[in-house]
């Protein structure tokens, strides 16, 4: 080694400089506050400030206007629906995201390449055609609808054909969540749980199903969020009957139409504390599997 290029290495036992007791050698990355006030910036110009500003537009309300445009008999009923057929949908993707994500992980067969891609059809496809496509098949005439409304199964332009949709649409968000847990699962806890006697269902509550339990709640908080502010899909197979079958965006949306904005933020601020208590709910459940799984 030249002179030059060892003069520059510090010796043998040389007290490190104040660099590298600050924390090594330079980073590629800008260093932690300048990234966190990038971070801090960027989500209170995309989430904060246009929240803020449908909270402020509310506070233009009085009292009594405020509880009117929340509590109105047609509004109630859209809570109802949006709600609750979202809850029935994500509970539905988390059984049925679960088993599609072992699918695909556990097995091999011909076509698994296609079944995983179609998959995440959902993300890529535009709301309003999926909307269609589903309507198309459970009306009365179609593919579908044509068989079972003879047996008195209607699906279409009801709160079942809502469920379907949102059951179509989040599906993704389980199995994307689930599978590379699935993945990462060490193999060898289920052999030595098979090996010590226990059946393939002890194996599966006792040893599977508490490593990917957070996920599979993550999932489900994901589908449930997503379910809950649908709108193009859902708008063109409910059938969108007041007190029937009107979700609560159609109900924003027509708000918005009729310049009544003061009562569209409002509905629109119910529905977002609503979301974040749930997800609030959800997270903290979650946080408390994690902990219960690495005690």
């Amino acid at each position: 080694m030249s002179g030059a290029a060892s003069s520059a290495l510090p010796a043998a036992g040389a007290p490190f400089s104040r660099a590298n007791r600050a924390g090594g050698a330079k980073r590629v990355l800008p260093g932690f506050h300048i990234t966190l006030g990038f971070t801090i910036f960027y989500l209170c110009l995309i989430v904060l400030i246009p929240l803020s500003a449908l909270v402020f537009k509310t506070f233009t309300m009085t009292w009594e206007h405020f509880w009117v445009s929340v509590t109105a008999p047609r509004v109630m009923a859209s809570y109802r629906l949006t709600f609750g057929a979202s809850l029935i949908a994500a509970m539905v993707n988390a059984v049925f995201g679960l088993l599609v994500a072992w699918v695909l992980v556990r097995y091999k067969f011909p076509g698994k390449r296609i079944v995983d891609a179609l998959v995440d059809l959902p993300f890529a496809l535009p709301t309003a055609v999926a909307g269609i496509s589903l309507t198309a098949l459970l009306a009365g005439n179609g593919w579908i609808g044509q068989l079972l409304e003879p047996h008195g199964i209607k699906l279409a332009f009801t709160p079942a054909g809502i469920v379907i949709a949102l059951i179509f649409i989040g599906l993704p968000f389980v199995v994307r969540t689930v599978q590379p847990v699935l993945e990462d699962a060490e193999k060898e806890l289920e052999e030595a749980a098979t090996s010590l006697g226990a059946t393939r269902l002890q194996t599966f509550t006792k040893v599977i199903f508490p490593s990917i339990a957070p996920a599979l709640l993550t999932g489900f908080a994901m589908a449930f969020a997503r379910a809950i502010g649908e709108y193009g899909s859902v708008i063109f197979i409910a059938g969108n009957m007041p007190m029937i079958s009107e979700i609560t965006p159609l109900i924003i949306i027509g708000k918005l139409e009729q310049y009544d904005y003061t009562g569209a933020t409002a509905v629109a601020l119910v529905m977002l504390v609503l979301s974040f208590i749930l997800l609030l709910v959800i997270n903290g459940l979650q946080a408390w599997q994690r902990k219960r799984a690495g005690a």
